[in-house]
This record gives structure tokens, sequence and C-alpha cells, in this order.
């Protein structure tokens, strides 16, 4: 467990650790199911993405949506390779363990990575080629110029090395939150993407476990805030069609982004209870000034009895804050000292 909160320094340059083992209430951890007058499905529970399938359709496979079963076992079998036993591999974030495997890699390097295979869970290969089940090839659709512009910009930031204040860094590395929905790349599935699950009839919660964040759905019928009041992850409203627990999320704060996308995007995500061990999570994304039309995606969770531990990233995160400004300061000073001397 200890190693799960520590991979985090793979993935971020952020200051994280583990203070202590969150006290949750017995309440919270073995809640009795709602009356089953109800005849509402219990999602109640810690949950986590294991998938190994990659959010979008590899181009190797292109045009196939299914793999065989023998196909998955040649893939399963190759990142046991990669990645188990004495393999020297690096921690693989997001689709890296699947397209390690569909590359049949010697050994996954990344430069950026500060961890080993020793970090990892085990992630699940299944006939799936794509998280995405629409559009049918399996891609996120095309940008549109305007979300293009903002990506762009996004990822610009992530990379900037001389910030002039906070507001220049990425709202990860800020410890503000680390977006909604938690779908793809390094949140999306593996040891960053624990849930706890808190149900009562009137409120659904969703905490997840790394930044500590919580979203608090009412189920009660209640409208959306107004539209000129915006949040990180948006404002959600959870309704039941059947016993499949649909919630609906708008007005994201122009300062989120997923993808491009930011207070434009309605999400729309359907908790499916097939199993005892198993939610169907299927999220649904459409913004018009991003992509050119909305996609959909479906995630298994899978139950697991581990519990969820704090994990120290609190907002502002001072400490790389200061190292990240002290830094660029220092670079700034350099410059100048340069060119004063050129001057001479």
């Amino acid at each position: 467990m200890l190693a799960r909160i520590l991979a985090s320094l793979a993935v971020r340059p952020l200051t994280l650790a583990v203070l202590a083992l969150t006290t949750v209430t017995a309440a919270a951890q073995t809640r009795n199911p709602p009356p089953a007058s109800d005849r509402k499905p219990d999602f109640q529970g810690i949950w986590i993405s294991k998938s190994a399938t990659p959010l979008e359709r590899p181009k190797a496979l292109e045009g196939r949506p299914l793999l065989t079963d023998a196909e998955v076992a040649e893939l399963k079998a190759r990142a046991d390779r990669i990645f188990k036993g004495d393999a020297k591999s690096d921690f693989p974030g997001g689709d890296s363990v699947f397209l390690s495997a569909l590359g049949n890699l010697e050994e996954y390097k990344n430069p950026n990575a500060t961890g080993g295979v020793e970090e990892m869970v085990e992630r699940v290969f299944e006939n799936r080629t794509s998280l995405i089940v629409d559009p049918a090839d399996g891609k996120i659709p095309p940008m549109t110029p305007e979300g293009q512009r903002r990506q762009a910009a996004a990822a610009a930031a992530r990379v900037r090395f001389d910030p002039a204040g906070p507001e220049d860094v990425t709202n990860d590395r800020r410890c503000l939150t680390f977006g909604t929905p938690r779908l793809g790349g390094n949140f999306g599935a593996g040891p960053y993407s624990y849930y706890q699950i808190v149900q009562t009839q009137s409120y659904l919660v969703l905490a997840m476990e790394f930044i500590h964040e919580a979203r608090i759905i009412p189920l009660d019928g209640r409208p959306h805030l107004p539209q000129h009041i915006r949040q990180w992850s948006g404002d959600s409203r959870g309704r039941w069609e059947g016993n499949v627990l649909v919630v609906d999320t708008t007005n994201f704060s122009p300062k989120s982004t997923f993808t491009g996308s930011a207070d434009n995007m309605h999400m729309v995500e359907r908790f499916t209870r097939v199993d005892a061990d198993t939610i169907d999570y299927e999220l649904t994304l459409d913004d018009r000034t991003t992509w050119t039309k909305a996609w959909t995606a479906l995630i298994h969770l899978t139950r697991s009895d581990a519990k969820t531990y704090e994990v120290a990233c609190h907002e502002g995160n001072y400490y790389s804050m200061q190292g990240t400004l002290a830094g660029a300061r220092a670079a700034e000073k350099a410059t100048d000292d340069a060119a004063k001397k050129q001057q001479k």
C-alpha cells in the first residue's frame, strides 16, 4: 500500500507523502445497502480500474475492435516478461503496459520515471482494443480549431520552465485537482485510480484517493447550479434509470482542462452494477467547441479489499512551488547576468 502512494512520484513532480491511514468510519466502509424496497443497486466500497486497454485504439489495430483469446494471452505473456519478476522496466503509466506488449519491447523506459515495476498493480488484459466504444473506430473525434488551441496551450503550460507565478503552473502540479473525469493517462487506471463510493438514498460520493478529491452528487432531483457558478469538477446531479445510476455534469470551470475541453464540457456517466465485484462505468463527453461530436468510453471498475490512504498533496503544493518559482527566477538572473557581460 505504501508503494502505491510513493509511486505517485513517478508520474508528476509533486511533493507527496503518506501521513496516515485515513480514518474511515465503519458506516462508510461497511454501510448496509439501501433497503430492498428501494430496489437500487449498492455501489458502496473501494473500486479500482485495472484495465490495460488503451483509451484509443492503436494504429496497428485499426479496424479491429476485439482481439482473439489467443492474442490476449500473448499480450499478457509479453507484459509479464516486460514488467514482472526481475524486469528492469520503468513504471508504466497510462497506456504504456498495453503498448509495450503490443510492440513486444525488451523493456520499457521513460526518462521522466522515478520508479520501477515494483510500483505497479496488476493490469488486466481483455479482448477490447480501446476503452472508447463510440465512435466505432475507437478514436477521440477530431478536434475543432478552438479545441486544438486550448490543448496546445495546456501542453505548453505543462512543460513551461519559467513560470512568472503559481498561476502559470498546471492544476495537478499545484495540487488543486487531477481533473474530471479520470480517464486515460496515469490517473485513468492502475495505482492512481482507487475510488471509494459512499451511498445514501439522497447522495452518492465519489472519493478519489489521489489528491483526495470528492465529488458529492445529489440524487434528489434538484436542478443544476446557475450557469455563472463554475467548479473544478463541474456540478453533478444523479438520477436513476431503472438499476442504472446516471450522473449529469455541467458547469465546469474555464480553468479546468480535459484534453482541450473546459467550461463547455457536458459529461454523462452511467454506473451499472454488473456483479458483486464489477461496475461498468460508461461516460459520454460532449463539447462541440472542442470535438466535432460526442464520444463514449467504457471502463470496468473492480472491487478491491484495499483501503484508501491520505495523499498529502495539499492545495498550493508549497515546496514544489517554492522550488519551481525559485528555479525560474534563478534562470532569469543567469540570463540577465550573461546579457550584462556581453554588453561590457
